[in-house]
C-alpha cells in the first residue's frame, strides 16, 4: 500500500518515464546535457568532458548557473563555441538526459534528469560539506569520485551506502592535461609574451579573509618581483568578490594589477589553472586544491602555513599533513623567497613524497576524461563513439571501480 505522498511521487515518475520515451521515439539518437556551475573554476572541472561531448553531433550541450544566473556569461567565458547559454527558468522547461555539476548545486528541473556530480577539488576544505558530508548524497545518480579517500569518507560519514550504484571512481578530468603532454611550459609562457628562459614562480593562494593573500600575499609578490622571477599570480575566483567572507572586503583586482603593472608580473583570472601550473617552475600556495594538483608535475611546492585559515575552512588534519609532507612549509616572506630559491636550485628534493601524495589523491591521471565519457554515454543509453573511447585508456584496460569494490 502506498504511504502518504507516495501516489503523487509515483505519478510524477511515470510521467517522466513517458516524457523520455516520447523524446527517444521522436529522435532516438540525440541527447541533451546541462552543465550547471557557480564559478568558472567549477566549469573548468567539466570543460574536458564538455569539449569531447561537443564533438559528437548527436549531443547538444547547454550551460546554466542555477545559483548565479547574473554571472553566467563570465562563468562560461572560456567555454568552447556551440554550447547554448540558458537561464535557469528556461532550463526548467526543458528535459535533459543528464545534468553535470562540480559542486552541490541543484538546478530545478521538473521534467527530471540524471544528476552527475564531478566535484571541484581535493584539498578537504569545509569537510562537513565536501569530504565527510553531514547530509545524504543519495539523490545523485552518479558521483564521479576523484580518489578513493573521499569515497571512503563519504561512506564512513553515512552519506552513501557502500554498494551504491551511484559510485564511480573516475579521477579529475581537468588534470589530464598536466600529464598527457598537451600543455608545454615554454609554449604557455611565450603565448603570453613571457620569457621562457627566466625562472617562473606561480603564487596561487586560496580565498577567505584568512588566506595567505590577506596576510603576507602582497609582500610575497613584491619580493618575487624584486628577485627577478617571472611572477604569475592566480588567486581563487572568490577573492575577487568584494564580500568580506570571500575577500576580506579587499579589491584584489585593483591591488594586484597595481602591484604587477609595467610587465613585472601577470595576474591570472582563468578558471582553469592547469596551463599556469605547467608554466611554473615553483608553486607557492597555502592550502588549496591547486597545490595538490601541482604535485602531478613533481615540481617544488612552497606551503605558507596559515593556522587560522585551516581552522576556519574546517580542513581535517589528514589533508594538512599530506600537503605539509610534500612541500616546504614557511610562515614569513623571507622564508618564502628562500624556499623558492632552494627549490629552483634542487627541484628533486621531496620528489618521492610528491609522487606518493599525488598518487593518493588523483585516480589514474591522464585517463579521467575517457572514464567520465564512458560513464555518461552508458547513463544516457547512447552508443559511445570512437572519439570518446580515445580519451584515455580503453574500457577493458581501465575498469571503473564501483560499489564495495571501490571502497
Amino acid at each position: 500500500m502506498n504511504g502518504p505522498g507516495r501516489g503523487p511521487l509515483t505519478a510524477i515518475a511515470a510521467l517522466r518515464r513517458l516524457d523520455i520515451k516520447l523524446s527517444r521515439y521522436r529522435d532516438p539518437e540525440t541527447r541533451d546535457i546541462l552543465l550547471d556551475a557557480r564559478t568558472s573554476m567549477e566549469y573548468a572541472m567539466m570543460a574536458p568532458v564538455h569539449e569531447a561531448l561537443a564533438a559528437d553531433p548527436r549531443i547538444s550541450v547547454w550551460l546554466t548557473s542555477s545559483e548565479r544566473p547574473d554571472r553566467a556569461a563570465a562563468i562560461y567565458r572560456q567555454a568552447i563555441g556551440g554550447a547554448h547559454l540558458i537561464t535557469p527558468r528556461r532550463a526548467m522547461a526543458m528535459r535533459f538526459d543528464a545534468c553535470l555539476a562540480a559542486d552541490f548545486v541543484w538546478a530545478s528541473l521538473p521534467r527530471g534528469t540524471c544528476r552527475v556530480q564531478m566535484f571541484h577539488g581535493v584539498a578537504g576544505k569545509w569537510a562537513h560539506i565536501y569530504d565527510r558530508p553531514a547530509t545524504s548524497m543519495r539523490e545523485w545518480h552518479r558521483l564521479f569520485f576523484i580518489n578513493e579517500r573521499r569515497l571512503r569518507n563519504f561512506i564512513a560519514a553515512g552519506a552513501l551506502d557502500p554498494d551504491s550504484d551511484a559510485i564511480r571512481l573516475v579521477g579529475m578530468p581537468k588534470t589530464d592535461s598536466l600529464v598527457d603532454g598537451s600543455l608545454q611550459r615554454d609554449t604557455v609562457l611565450a603565448g603570453k609574451g613571457l620569457d621562457p628562459a627566466r625562472p617562473t614562480v606561480l603564487y596561487a593562494p586560496t580565498w577567505t579573509p584568512h588566506s595567505s593573500l590577506n596576510t603576507i600575499g602582497e609582500a610575497v609578490i613584491a619580493g618575487l618581483i624584486d628577485a627577478g622571477y617571472t611572477v604569475l599570480v592566480k588567486p581563487h575566483e572568490n577573492s575577487f568578490d568584494m564580500a568580506y567572507e570571500n575577500s576580506g572586503g579587499v579589491d584584489w583586482a585593483a591591488r594586484l594589477n597595481a602591484l604587477l603593472q609595467d610587465g613585472r608580473g601577470l595576474l591570472v583570472r582563468d578558471g582553469n589553472a592547469s596551463p599556469w601550473l605547467v608554466a611554473a617552475d615553483v608553486l607557492i600556495s597555502d592550502h588549496s586544491s591547486i597545490g595538490f594538483e601541482y604535485l602531478l608535475l613533481d615540481r617544488p611546492l612552497v606551503r605558507i602555513e596559515v593556522p587560522e585559515l585551516i581552522r576556519r575552512a574546517g580542513v581535517p588534519e589528514e589533508y594538512v599533513s599530506l600537503m605539509a609532507s610534500a612541500a616546504a612549509t614557511v610562515h614569513q616572506t623571507h622564508e618564502v623567497l628562500e624556499s623558492v630559491e632552494r627549490g629552483l636550485d634542487d627541484p628533486g628534493q621531496q620528489s618521492d613524497v610528491r609522487r606518493q601524495v599525488a598518487a593518493e589523491l588523483f585516480y589514474r591521471p591522464g585517463g579521467a576524461t575517457g572514464r567520465a565519457l564512458r560513464e555518461l554515454y552508458q547513463l544516457m543509453e547512447l552508443t559511445e563513439p570512437d572519439m570518446a573511447a580515445s580519451k584515455g585508456e580503453s574500457a577493458d584496460s581501465q575498469p571503473v571501480l564501483r560499489g564495495r569494490g571501490a571502497a
